[in-house]
C-alpha cells in the first residue's frame, strides 16, 4: 500500500486483505463467507464474543486480485442477514 498526494491509499493488487465481521450466528456467516469467496482461497479465525455472547467477531482473511473482487467479497457480506458490521 502507498500513500498518494489525495491522502487516498494506492493498492497494489494481488495483495492479502483482511475483513473484519461481526455476525450473530457463525455456522450461518460460515456459509456465507464461503458463497462470497466464490472459491477463492481464504482462512478464517475466531476474534471475539460480545460480553453477553450475542455477537461474533470474526477475521477473514485472502488474496485479492483487484479492487471489483474485493468490494464485490464486501457487498456480499455485508447483504447477508446475519452480519452485522464488516470493517
Amino acid at each position: 500500500m502507498i500513500l498518494n498526494p489525495g491522502n487516498r491509499p494506492e493498492i497494489i493488487y494481488p495483495c492479502e486483505w483482511s475483513y473484519k465481521i461481526i455476525v450473530t450466528n457463525i455456522d450461518k456467516t460460515l456459509e456465507a463467507i464461503e458463497g462470497a469467496v466464490g472459491g477463492m482461497k481464504y482462512i478464517v479465525t475466531p476474534s471475539n464474543i460480545s460480553k453477553n455472547g450475542k455477537y461474533y467477531s470474526l477475521n477473514l482473511k485472502l488474496s485479492v486480485p483487484n479492487e471489483v473482487v474485493r468490494d464485490i467479497v464486501y457487498q456480499k457480506l455485508i447483504n447477508n442477514d446475519f452480519v452485522k458490521i464488516v470493517l
